[in-house]
């Protein structure tokens, strides 16, 4: 592995094949059946400061799992647990359990619970409630729409009694975001100007903005925002392969209307993970949160995925199966 300039080339990663050893104490071995592809890998790819180590050269690279454990000499597990953690891009994972939790998966398919129950919803979960605050009858405007944490940020404002409206690329995707998951509307940044979109969809301002991808978008919803607005910044995956990133032009729009813009990390929050896992396990048995995963096999095509994560060619939560 070698760190990237701009977008990584596919020889950033190289696969490779090892033999397996045996178990030390207090270890478990589990073989990963889904990996969870995050923007944020792009992140940890880095060697700067952020909120996580960068991914080290050489190392397995990061990535949520779900897998079943094969062995166990740690008395937390037993073989046949079903676990979720950070066991990365591989097909099976040695390691002492820390980090990972038992799942039940009861009537659900095991990739919810790295989609809607895992790191994008709660992340979705917390950063509108808790960062955005949002309320009954506030305006919610929410980028990156039809991806894994902006679809459940704006089902979540919708059960919360917002009105909600999307940005997403391409008719398709709009079409998903109203007709599937029930948004107020949703403005195609591909093809009109956001800028007047956002003046179309929310002639009475913006409360929050959920903001998922950063650069001109941002820009546009800056000029938007209501007094005492909220802006949720959970990423920016317009700037993660730029050299030179490219910050918010209209800032003093959140002095004039004295709104704040807040970043939030989802670890910041794995004390409440369960309550709303609760939470959100509820909607989706009511059928007021629908759960969208983007599936593909074979850790061979790991390249190939991880570039849908950029160029737009998914809905929903990606993931790859082993």
């Amino acid at each position: 592995m070698k760190r990237p300039l701009g977008f990584p080339s596919e020889d950033t990663w190289k696969l490779d094949e090892e033999t397996l050893p045996p178990l030390n104490e207090n270890e478990i071995l589990i073989q990963n059946h889904y990996i969870s592809f995050d923007p944020a890998m792009r992140g940890w790819l880095n060697e700067t400061r952020s909120y996580i180590e960068p991914v080290k050269i050489g190392e397995v690279m990061r990535a949520g799992s779900i897998g079943k454990v094969l062995e166990s000499k740690n008395s937390k597990f037993s073989k046949g647990d079903i676990v979720s953690g950070w066991a990365g891009v591989q097909q099976y994972s040695i390691n002492n359990g820390k980090g990972f939790f038992k799942i039940n998966p009861g009537n659900l398919d095991l990739p919810v619970f790295i989609g809607t129950l895992g790191m994008p919803g709660m992340t979705a979960y917390f950063g509108i409630l808790e960062v955005g605050k949002i309320k009954k009858g506030d305006t919610v405007l929410v980028s990156a729409a039809a991806g894994a944490v902006g679809s459940i940020v704006g089902q979540i404002a919708k059960i919360k009694g917002c009105k909600v409206i999307g940005i997403a690329g391409g008719k398709n995707k709009c079409d998903y975001v109203i007709n599937d998951l029930g948004f107020d509307g949703c403005i195609d940044y591909k093809n009109e100007s956001v800028t007047r979109g956002i003046k179309r969809e929310c002639p009475n301002g913006i409360d929050v903005y959920f903001d998922n991808v950063g650069g001109d978008i941002l820009d546009a919803a800056l000029i938007f925002i209501n007094k005492n607005a909220r802006i949720v910044v959970c990423g920016a995956i317009s700037q993660y392969n730029e050299t030179a990133v490219k910050g918010p032009k209209n800032y003093l729009s959140l002095l004039v209307n004295r709104a704040t813009m807040s970043g939030m990390v989802v670890f910041d929050y794995s004390n409440k993970y369960a309550l709303a896992v609760d939470q959100m396990k509820i909607w989706i048995e009511q059928d007021k949160l629908k759960s969208k995963e983007d599936i593909y096999s074979g850790i061979e095509n790991f390249y190939e995925i991880f570039k849908k994560l950029f160029n737009g060619d998914k809905k929903g939560k990606l993931i790859l199966k082993l």
